[in-house]
């Protein structure tokens, strides 16, 4: 196995399994982390031997979207998890109910993800829920950010847990802006006195991650937040951050306002992005490879590290048989119908 650091690259695979270019990839010094999506899961034996092979190679981050609701990568073989609006209308009917179904529903995505070799899920969604927003919708716990951070921070609590740890998204808040950013570039027009709400529940969550966002936000800067070191100089100067900062997919329409995908790593780079995401873009990320000489900042390398230092997870059967998990399992039942 190689003990190189982790890289700040974050790439994905083609498959259920892996090929020799990624063998290859995966063991470049640049890159830190492989993302899961659907296509690299077949069922759940399947994918521990994945995560099993892409562990022998080198200790890299294997990390997924896995928030519960529509975005849910593994479903077959996982237990079904409610989009994050169930768990805020819970607690309106009531408050210490709804909690403790946040620490449940954590507890669960982090412990079967876990016991199958993911170390990390890009969860939870922070972004207040405005209403029009075409990406975040029921993504969102709920409008009130009191309300954000206290069930964000319940799930955090499950997450950990369960063995994993937290990401916050999308700094400094997707939920106001009506575009998607997957496929048009978002403009936020507010001033900045108007998002302290978006901000407060990165000021007062112990985050292990942050996310950030490719909108613009025109009270501060002309690139989005991603590509911004006015933004990331601001996360962790003013909302005191000292987590690892990831990129969402720098593949994504959003990302295209500074050029092709060498100039977006760079420019995420620069900007002071510790983990840059590239999917579903292999042909970029070859380019990415060969092209791009950053001077690794050691820093960032050990934040990364720091998201990998978890203590070994059960297995499946010896999870199946926890009286937390079957408690916690019929919680999450209870709302998902």
């Amino acid at each position: 196995m190689s003990h190189l650091p982790p890289g700040p690259l974050m790439i994905d695979i083609a498959g259920t399994s892996l090929t020799d270019l990624d063998r290859e990839r995966l063991q470049h010094p640049l890159v830190g982390g492989v993302i899961l999506f659907s296509r690299n899961y077949a069922d759940p034996a399947q994918l521990t031997a994945l995560t099993a092979e892409i562990h022998a190679l080198r200790p890299l981050l294997i990390a997924v979207d896995h928030e519960g609701g529509r975005v849910q990568r593994f479903r077959d073989g996982f237990t079904r998890l409610p989009p994050m609006r169930a768990i805020g209308q819970a607690y309106d009917r009531d408050a210490a109910a709804g909690l403790s179904a946040a620490r449940d529903v954590g507890y669960v995505l982090a412990a079967e993800l876990r016991s199958r070799g993911v170390d990390y899920s890009f969860t939870p969604v922070l972004d207040l829920d405005y209403g029009p927003s075409r990406v975040i919708g029921d993504r969102a716990f709920h409008r009130d950010p009191v309300a954000v951070v206290a069930l964000a921070g319940a799930l955090g609590e499950g997450l950990r847990e369960g063995g994993m740890g937290t990401c916050g998204k999308h700094f400094p808040g997707h939920g106001y802006v009506i575009p998607d950013s997957h496929v048009e570039l978002p403009v936020d027009d507010r001033p900045l006195a108007d998002m302290a709400d978006d901000l407060r529940p990165y000021r007062e969550l112990p985050l292990d991650g942050v996310m950030a966002a490719h909108v613009i936000y025109s009270c501060f800067d002309c690139n989005t937040a991603v590509f911004s070191n006015r933004w990331i100089d601001y996360l962790r100067n003013d909302v005191k951050f000292g987590g690892v900062v990831f990129t969402d997919d720098l593949s994504m329409a959003g990302a295209g306002v500074v050029g092709d995908m060498l100039a977006r790593v760079r420019t995420a780079y620069a900007a002071g992005c510790d983990m840059l995401l590239v999917c579903n873009a292999p042909e970029a990320v070859g380019q990415v490879l060969d092209g791009w000489q950053p001077e690794i900042d050691p820093a960032r390398s050990a934040r990364v590290q720091q998201l990998l230092e978890a203590a070994p997870a059960p297995d499946w059967a010896t999870l199946q048989a926890l009286p937390r998990y079957q408690a916690a399992l019929a919680t999450v039942s209870g709302l998902t119908g």
